[in-house]
């Protein structure tokens, strides 16, 4: 294989993905590859899959066979990830055009067959490090111990690995120097970082959030995604409370709200916990967001059982929830459970889910109106008339999976503005820029 010079990297799947791939393109520009966003360009096309559920899986193949036809005499082809760690042989035989196919976290592999010496550059310095748009996320952790029925994680990631706090801390300053003005804590259970460094269950997460709130500064939001219920302890919900520059906002994926089906999930499945933990999170944060997500047609899943959960939803209103139809994954408990719901049946039980979400979150959203906030610009444009808007995220929107704020006013994309909320829908808000910037303090709305 000739010396490649120019790499195109495509990235599928969830922000953990994201976190892998830019470690990737560290890799390899520090050994001299320059990126190029046309992969008619590239020596090398790299894609990382994502493997989560069926119809990521049909994303990440549809985009390999795309690339593989596309492929012009000299180019390398290299598929890595989620899907290739299931299902590696089968990707290959399914696409010629494919040259090599690696796992998860096989980076350092990947960047040596580019002829990167991984050996001479594997202390990154920091100025490669890139932050595109206010936002970066930092994965503090990969992996997972729970036992969860309806998950195969565990068998493309394996057992909970928590990255060392010395290495996440020189992280969390590299992100901040190079522009990052939120930094996004990401895992496939956040809240169980340093179980396996051996720190008491729950008890490891409230300490890294102050040494990265300090390492990140007073003026950089930290944002805690991926919480399990069950490790949300008051010592984190008092850590939130306290630190400045902790957002009050905290995504929680519940899966169900029937008590039966999330022991047949194998999830923390006492129910009067929960609305503890979140009358707790409330009291000691009047102005928490809370997200969740909920599967719909879990094996054995009953009509009167589905309904428990639309009971849960409205008795908690949870400010943003998705739902999503169970996809029956190979190598997971749930697997050969009898009762599997029909598709049509598990579609029907979603959108049901959806529409009285959706009149939840206008709700939710509509507390806002007459508040003013402090917005992360990320884009600017014009509206039909003409005139000047941006748009951008508060603390009440997570990137990439909640809504947006649109404000009539000018500013510059990485900026952050006030904005006065004049309006809501069931995901985004409305308003105009206050040119005046709030004082130093803590993060959260702002009464006009």
């Amino acid at each position: 294989m000739a010396v490649p010079r120019r790499y195109h990297l495509v990235t599928l799947g969830c922000p953990k993905n994201d976190v892998d791939s830019a470690h990737l393109a560290r890799l390899l520009e520090g050994g001299e590859l320059v990126p190029v966003a046309d992969p008619g360009e590239a020596d090398a096309i790299i894609v990382n899959t994502c493997g989560f559920i069926e119809q990521s899986q049909a994303q990440s193949m549809a985009a390999v066979r795309e690339l593989a036809a596309a492929k012009r005499e000299g180019q390398v082809l290299i598929v890595a990830g989620c899907m290739t760690q299931l299902y590696g042989r089968q990707v290959r035989e399914e696409t010629p055009g494919i040259d090599h196919v690696f796992g998860v976290g096989q980076w350092h592999e990947v960047a040596r067959l580019l002829q990167v010496d991984v050996d001479a550059i594997y202390d990154i310095p920091e100025s490669n490090v890139r932050v595109e748009g206010p936002s970066a996320y930092l994965k503090i952790s990969d992996g997972c111990d729970a036992p969860c029925t309806f998950c195969v994680i565990p068998k493309i990631k394996g057992g909970l690995r928590s990255a060392p706090a010395g290495l996440l801390v020189r992280e969390a300053r590299r992100l901040v120097e190079a522009g990052a003005k939120e930094l996004v804590l990401v895992g496939q259970d956040t809240t169980a970082w340093g179980e396996d460094l051996g720190m008491p269950v729950g008890s490891g997460l409230p300490g890294l959030l102050r040494m990265l709130s300090e390492a990140a500064g007073p003026e950089t939001w930290l944002r805690l995604m991926y919480a399990y219920p069950s490790r949300v302890t008051p010592e984190l919900i008092g850590t939130m409370a306290e630190l400045p520059n902790v957002v009050h906002y905290l995504d929680v994926p519940l899966q169900h709200g029937s008590e039966a089906v999330l022991r047949r999930m194998k999830r923390p499945h006492n129910l009067e916990r929960v609305y503890r933990f979140i009358e707790e999170l409330r009291r000691a944060m009047p102005d928490i967001v809370l997200r969740t997500s909920f599967i719909a047609g879990f094996p054995g899943e009953t009509e009167a059982e589905f309904e428990e959960l639309l009971a849960f939803a409205r008795a908690v209103e949870f400010d943003h929830a998705g739902c999503f139809t169970y996809s029956r994954q190979q190598w997971t408990g749930a697997y050969e459970m009898e009762g599997q719901v029909p598709d049509e049946v598990k579609a029907e039980r979603r959108a049901r889910f959806m529409e009285q979400q959706q009149a939840i979150s206008a709700r939710r959203a509509a507390r806002f109106i007459g508040r003013t906030l402090e917005m992360l610009v990320e884009g600017e444009g014009e509206d039909e008339d003409g005139l000047p808007v941006v748009a951008g995220r508060t603390y009440r929107e997570a990137p990439e999976v909640d809504g947006l704020v649109f404000a009539r006013g000018r500013a510059r994309p990485g900026e952050r503005v006030r904005v006065a909320i004049e309006d809501a829908s069931e995901y985004d808000l409305f308003g105009r820029v206050v040119r005046e910037r709030p004082g130093r303090g803590r993060v959260r709305a702002i009464s006009p």
